[in-house]
């Protein structure tokens, strides 16, 4: 189901009307305290603790896991949506920095494009919180890969982290600051303790907001959708950090992660020693997220959109309102050689992007010499069958239809023979070939949107006016950053 029919069968809060409605509630009485001491000790830009006093009006905020090097693109055009509607309303952009997530699979890569070959760094990361992984043993094997950019200032002010979610955030800083972007990591030490009343009030009922939880996606079901949230008997909305991140569940009046059982005032006792040890699942974090934060806003991709859209009963149960939902940006970079072969043949990124080979194919018919005269005289034919059917319609009426099915499957065959002349024209024509695997190198890597694979960082130490670009597009929607 798509996110905006989904929100508007739940009457979910989107828009700018429902941001400006949701300005004005207070964070945690010990928000600016901790988020200050932390931005502090990361050293943050002058441009960042200005933009502190602007929580005092609201938040809008996104989030990500903990990439390496800011992540894929789409991280920053998170930033650049979150940033630009609470500039709107005289708010603060925050992004949650993901360190609860020990799924290292999704963070361990780095995927660069350097000398027109796409370069991979895979780090053997442990599988715990990335709030946890130490970025010592990784440093060297880093700025190795990294060459002549390690150098560069904002690179040597991130590498200095202690951890891989540290190393995110200043990353975020060094790009991102001067335009007063605030990362917030709920595992820092400054941070973490704010999270303790509300993970106390989740041990004390510990079923409430999974059974909330489960209710809402019944709800979804039956309306049509796909809830993608959903709790087992038992199952609760918090992990445990022990020698790994488990999920507790409670059970006969205890609970327990599967490897032992433990009692309430155990639980407790490891929160009040080390409030980063438990955390929220997917179906409580974004309410945790607004239970210390202002939010007003809430700016996510379309895969959160559908999991966030499930969690308005448990926003009821810890009495906050939901925050506006707004898709974020879309976009795609067009570095010079690649916007010069799309100008060529006219062919639109976006089609690219959804279609691959096959949009090119189609864009590339018209310089071909002789495909153009064969096109016609297969758009010839079909007339020709198209008046035959009229005339044969005219003397037998019942055959409408057979010449109908007919004429489609003659139409169908020949394009798929044009389809197959081009592919074996492109086989033969070096500069074609050369033209649509460098479009994939750029904007299909992996066979995935080029946002979802390459850092932005990329382009911004490539390019000293990405940034720039980034900041000049529209914050909804979809663009492309032309540069060089």
């Amino acid at each position: 189901m798509e996110a905006s029919l989904l929100a508007r069968l739940l009457g979910l809060p989107q828009g700018e009307e429902a941001l400006k409605e949701r300005l004005g509630r207070q964070g945690h009485p010990r928000l600016l305290s901790a988020f200050r001491a932390y931005l502090k000790r990361l050293g943050a830009p002058r441009e960042a603790f200005a933009a502190l006093e602007a929580l005092g009006r609201g938040a809008v905020v996104t989030g990500q896991q903990a990439g390496l090097l800011g992540g894929p693109a789409l991280t920053f055009y998170k930033a650049k949506t979150a940033l630009a509607l609470a500039r709107g309303v005289g708010a603060a952009g925050v992004f949650w920095v993901a360190s609860q997530d020990h799924d290292v699979e999704e963070v361990r890569h780095l995927y660069l494009l350097l000398d027109e070959e796409l370069r991979t760094l895979s780090l053997p990361l442990p599988p715990l919180p990335a709030g946890r992984i130490l970025l010592a043993p990784y440093r060297e094997a880093l700025v190795g890969f990294l060459g002549p950019w390690a150098k560069d200032a904002r690179l040597v002010y991130a590498l200095e982290s202690r951890t891989l979610s540290e190393f995110f955030a200043k990353v975020l800083l060094a790009f991102l600051g001067e335009w007063g972007l605030l990362p917030f990591d709920p595992m820092a030490e400054e941070l973490s303790p704010l999270f303790q009343e509300a993970l106390e009030r989740e041990l004390e009922d510990p079923l409430a907001s999974a059974e909330a939880l489960n209710q809402e996606a019944e709800r979804i079901q039956a309306l049509g959708g796909k809830p993608p949230l959903r709790r087992k008997p038992g199952a609760t909305n918090l992990f445990l950090e022990t020698d790994a991140r488990r999920l507790l569940f409670y059970e006969g009046g205890a609970f327990h992660d599967g490897v032992r059982r433990y009692s309430q005032k155990e639980l407790l006792e490891v929160l009040r020693a080390d409030p980063s040890r438990l955390t929220p699942a997917a179906g409580l974090r974004p309410v945790f997220q607004d239970w210390v934060l202002p939010t007003a806003g809430f700016v996510v991709g379309p895969s959160e959109f559908r999991y966030v859209a499930e969690l308005s009963r448990v926003y009821a149960l810890y009495s906050l309102p939901m925050p506006a939902l707004f898709l974020r940006l879309r976009a795609v970079v067009l570095e010079p050689p690649v916007a010069r072969i799309l100008r060529r043949y006219g062919l639109d990124p976006w089609a690219f992007e959804e279609r691959g080979e096959a949009a090119f194919l189609e864009a590339v018919r018209g310089v071909l010499e002789g495909f153009r005269e064969v096109e016609e005289e297969l758009v010839r034919l079909l007339r020709q069958l198209e008046a035959l059917e009229e005339r044969a319609k005219a003397l037998e009426p019942t055959l409408e239809r057979p010449f109908r099915r007919y004429r489609a499957r003659v139409g169908g065959e020949g394009e798929r023979l044009m389809r197959k002349l081009l592919r074996a024209r492109l086989g033969r024509d070096a500069v074609l070939l050369h033209h649509l695997e460098r479009l994939k190198r750029h904007l299909l890597p992996l066979s995935l949107p080029q946002e979802r694979v390459y850092p932005f960082a990329m382009y911004a130490l490539r390019h000293p006016e990405a940034l720039a670009r980034l900041w000049e597009a529209p914050s909804l929607g979809r663009a492309a950053l032309t540069l060089g």
